[in-house]
Formats: C-alpha cells, structure tokens, sequence
C-alpha cells in the first residue's frame, strides 16, 4: 500500500470516530436540548455537535486533510454533522470506494447560513441592502424630547434604538421609542426598539458635588497665542434650545433678557476668579445664541452678565456641578463602605468611595481582586469588614488615575449569590414588553437566570418577545453552551458580546480569544450576535476615529449587529459605520474570505510586460 493510500486510511478512521462522538454528544446532552423551541431543535443539535468536535485538538488533522485538497473543518460551524459526512464520503471516493455521502444530517452545509439569516431577521429586523450587519445606536437622553435627532440617526443608518433602562424613567422611554417609530414610519425604513435590563448595579457611589462653574477656555498654539476662541451656547434657562454645534457649553439664563438681545451684541461680566471677561454673541440660532471670547473665562451659577451699556443685567442660571474625583496611584489604599452617603474628596483621611451593591461586603475575601471603571483603576482586596473593603490599588502601576461616582466595579474572583433580575428590572419589564422588540438580559450568569426572565415573561403574558444575552461576565461565558441551549427554549435569541466587563472580568489579554470563541458558538446554534462596547467611540465623543478602532469596526461585520454608544458625533459615527460594513461586506462572511477582486491590483491589469 502506498504511503499516500496509508495517509487516506488514517484520515478516514479518525473522520468517522468524530462523527461517532456527535452521537454520543447528543445523548449526553438530550436535557438540556429536549426543551428548547420546535424550529431551534436542529440549531440546538448542531450546537452539541460543535461543541463535541472542539473537545479535541484538531490541527494536525486539518493540516492533514488540507494536503489532500479536503477540507479543513475550519468553517463547519453552521453545519458540523454535514460537514464530516462529505468529507468522509470523499475520503472514500479516494480511496477507491465511490461517491457515496451519508444521508440524513440535521443540518446541510446549505442551510446553516439560512438558519442563521432567518433567525437573524426575525429578532433584528431586515439587513441593509448592502450589508448583513445592522447598526445599533444607545438613544441619549435627549432622544426623549429631541425627535430631529432621533430622525437623523435613522436617516444615517440606525436600524436598531437601544434604550437603556438604567437611565431616565418609563415617561421618557416611551417618548423615545415614540420617537423612532415616527422616524422609521418617516423614512420608509424599519428601525427596531431594544430595551436593556439595568441587571444589578456594581458601581460606586457618590462623591460630594464640587462648585457649579464651567469654563470657556480658547485654543492657543504652542506659543501660547489664541487661534480659536472658545465658544458658548447662552439659552434661555425655562426653555432650553438645542446647541447648534455638538459639544458647546450651556449657559441658562433669563428668557426675556435674552429676547433683548441680537447678534453681535457684546457681553460683560467678572468671572468667578473676579477678572473681568468680555463675551461676544457671535452667531444666533434657534434658542440662542452662540458666544466667543478669547480669554478663559470661569463662569458660575448666579455669575452677573450685563449687556453693552451696562444697564440690562441678568444672571446666570443653575450650571451642573464639577464632577468630582478620588485621585488614586499604585501603593494606596481606597476604601469602599457599605455606605453610599456622597464621600469627601479633599479629606486628610484614606480615600472612601461606596458601593451600591450591598452582597459585596458578604462576600468578599482577601486576595480577591477588584476593579473600578472599566478595569482602569485595580487592586487586590487586603481588608474585610462588615461594612467595607480595603483595596490596595495596583493599577494604573504608575501616575495616578481619577475614580469617579457612578463607575462599574468589577469583583471576577467573588461569588455574588445574585440574580440577574432585580427587583427595578420585575418592575420595567412591564413597560418593556409594552414598547419593546427585543429585551436585552444584563449580567446573565447561569441559566437559572433565562428561565426566570422567561417565567416571569410568562407571567405578564408574553411569548414572542426576543430576548439578547450580554454576555459580560467570566461566568458567563464558562456557561455560554449551557445558557444558548436555555435561551433557545424561546423562538427569537440572540447574544450580545459586552466588550467592556467581559474584558475586565477575563482580562483584556484574553478578549479576542473570548470574542472569536462567542461568535463560533453563536454560530453553531444559528443565533445573531450583537458587536459591543467602544465600536468607533473616539468618534462619537470627539469627531475623529482612532486607527484601530476603524480596524474593529471592520471586523465587526462578522456579527450581525453592531452597537455605537451615544456621543456628540454620533451621527458621524453611524455613517462612518454604515459605510465600513457596507465595504466589508463584499470581503468577508464571518470567517470565510469572498474573493471579489482587489482595488489595488487593478493597476497591474494595465501593464505591459513587454
């Protein structure tokens, strides 16, 4: 026998002893798939298949196969059982044997995608005409009242509204999920209403509000010569207008002072340090006016503004006070209390901050690690006491680093015996299932916690409402086979990749690893995924993207959702993202290339060798 009939052999044995192991996957896991919905069955059985194959290590087997022109197995996601029929049945035909492929697999390599698709549109909506991926937007606050600007972000390409309901209350979720069917109906285009669970809150408590001022500082070059002045919006401080350019700082004041006045107008007051500043009312909009002034100007609530002449006065209104910080660096130590009573932040004392979720202080245990704001600021836990934490910081381990009020706390090594559902999120589930298509499911950690949401769903008469897992904890994620197969119970399923806690909690080094797993197992159960966390965030904030964050982006389009975050450049970010998926999409389908033909290569086409 020769060598490569020897090779062929060895292939055919070990092909046939994986599928053999699909079956006895299915028997070991027939409880967990024996419940879920009719039209998932053959998802869910796919996705025990898939989990069966990666239980080993199969490089060496896909270098073998790819050597004979076979496939490497490294796209079966969607289609596992399938996938091994044909590749056996062509090692067969090679060995002399016939072309002779199994019959019956739950899946065929053509349905998986399709399966993927319709459940896809079924909880996301329709996809855009140039692209698989739909563009999710968190709605700002002002979405509430604002019904331009919630236009606008439809007219750019959001397909998908989210509204978070860890913010503002159900009056204003209804004015915004208000104002995106209107926009939708408008525009002739279909635009979703998704509804995030606030899920139990992990974050710190307040610190003691600094003064109400805010500054107008002018750009200046390295010479320190001014070469934009700093620019305002005065408004009226009953009734608000809108900043006609993102990012203006708001001075209220009174409405029929402020009717006196007309553009050009020259403004006089003493600022907070008592210099004497001169404003300018530059441009007028609707609701106001903008101002320009060329020196740093300190302005506070109750600051005296006078008109030119000097007569007619005003002050200014309620101004927003500093967000306060507790200034940390390696070495010290923070303590965080029980007590949630706002904390000094210029005290002589070691620095205290409290925490809003009490089983905390129960659980914790020193050596445990803990994070705040997103995994910037970390330490290890040195102290535990019935009412507080002692952590000595670690991170940033040099230069000092600001932690804020309302900040995430992460505590990965920490048992919290927890639901996922709060008393807060029982009580909104009524409104969500009133103004929502879809719920998103925070902090989901094991399934214990779907079938609750499901159950009390149940409860409040719902059956056909979709339900998205953020997957953001290291729990999680241990238990993403077992939490798919729950979820698929339910007809509309999906999974959202929380980029931020997910990284903090497994550690940043491990997020691409985490990131690809997620999306191969989503895959295999044909459910859609939801890209989260910092998609184009340096444009949505600031008006300019970082270089990677248009890399993530375009790798994005693997999923078949991707969510921005608010900013004042939001809009700019959704037609930023519209057009790189819209790009991508004739490159790549999840991890398979699509060979379209190549920008750069056009060039050569012209050249003459001779």
């Amino acid at each position: 026998m020769s060598a490569a009939a020897q090779q062929l052999d060895r292939l055919q044995s070990e092909v046939d002893a994986l599928l053999s192991t699909l079956a006895d996957a299915e028997a070991r896991w027939r409880p967990w798939t024996a419940p879920v919905d009719t039209e998932n069955h053959c998802s869910a059985i796919n996705l025990v298949h898939y989990w069966a194959l990666r239980q080993a290590d199969l490089r060496d087997l896909q270098e073998r196969l790819t050597g004979f022109g076979l496939s490497s197995l490294g796209r079966s996601e969607a289609h596992v059982q399938a996938t091994l029929q044909l590749v056996s049945a062509a090692i067969a035909a090679m060995r002399g044997h016939g072309w002779a492929p199994a019959e019956g697999p739950c899946v065929a390599v053509t349905q998986g995608t399709q399966l993927l698709q319709r459940n896809a549109v079924e909880l996301l909506g329709p996809t855009a005409e140039d692209r698989a991926a739909r563009i999710m937007v968190t709605l700002p606050s002002e979405a509430a009242a604002d019904a331009a600007l919630v236009a606008t972000l439809v007219d750019a390409g959001m397909r998908i509204a989210r509204i978070n309901c860890a913010h503002d209350d159900p009056t204003a979720w209804k004015a915004m999920a208000a104002n995106v069917r209107s926009a939708a109906a408008a525009a002739g285009r279909p635009c979703l209403v998704a509804m995030d669970l606030s899920g139990p809150k992990l974050r710190t408590g307040p610190l003691e509000p600094g003064p109400q001022v805010v500054r107008l500082r002018p750009t200046r070059n390295a010479h320190g010569q001014v070469v934009a002045a700093a620019r305002g919006w005065l408004t009226s401080a009953k009734r608000p207008g809108r900043p006609p350019e993102p990012g203006l700082i708001t001075l209220p004041v009174d409405p029929e002072w402020l009717a006196r006045r007309t553009e050009g107008d020259e403004l006089v007051l003493r600022d907070t340090r008592g210099s004497k500043r001169r404003l300018l009312l530059a441009a007028a909009a609707p609701g106001g006016f903008v101002v320009t002034t060329e020196k740093t100007t300190y302005v506070g609530t109750g600051t005296v503004v006078k008109a030119t002449g000097g007569k007619d006065t005003t002050e200014v209104g309620e101004l927003p006070a500093v967000e306060q910080a507790i200034r940390l660096a390696a070495g010290d130590v923070v303590r965080v209390t029980r007590d949630c009573s706002p904390a000094p932040v210029d005290d002589d004392r070691a620095p205290r901050i409290g925490c809003t979720l009490p089983e905390v202080f129960d659980n914790a245990e020193v050596g445990e690690r803990i994070f705040f704001d997103d995994g910037k600021i970390g330490g290890e836990v040195i102290d535990v006491a019935a009412d507080s934490i002692d952590v000595r910081i670690d991170h940033p381990p040099h230069g000092t680093a600001k932690l804020r009020s309302g900040k995430g706390i992460n505590v990965p090594d920490t048992d919290l015996p927890i639901s996922a559902l709060t008393d807060k999120d029982l009580a909104d589930l009524a409104m969500v299932v009133e103004l929502a298509d879809f719920v998103q499911f925070s902090f989901v950690r094991e399934p214990a916690d779907v079938i609750r949401l499901f159950d009390e769903l149940d409860r409040l008469g719902d059956h056909d409402l979709g339900v998205v897992l953020k997957i953001e904890t290291r729990q999680a994620f241990e238990h993403l086979p077992q939490l798919l197969l729950t979820a698929m119970r339910r007809r509309r399923i999906g999974v959202m990749i929380a980029r931020g806690d997910l990284a903090v909690e497994t550690g940043y080094e491990r997020m691409a690893e985490l990131q690809e797993e997620t999306l191969w197992l989503c895959e295999a159960a044909h459910l859609p995924v939801i890209w989260a966390t910092q998609v184009l965030e340096q444009l949505a904030t600031t008006g300019r993207p970082s270089r990677a964050e248009i890399s993530d982006a375009a790798m994005a389009e693997r999923a078949e959702c991707v969510m921005l975050n608010k900013g004042p450049y939001i809009a700019d970010a959704v037609v930023t993202l519209d057009d790189i998926l819209g790009r991508m999409a004739g490159h790549e389908y999840k991890k398979s290339p699509l060979l379209r033909s190549l920008h750069s290569w056009r060039g050569a086409a012209q050249i003459n060798p001779g």
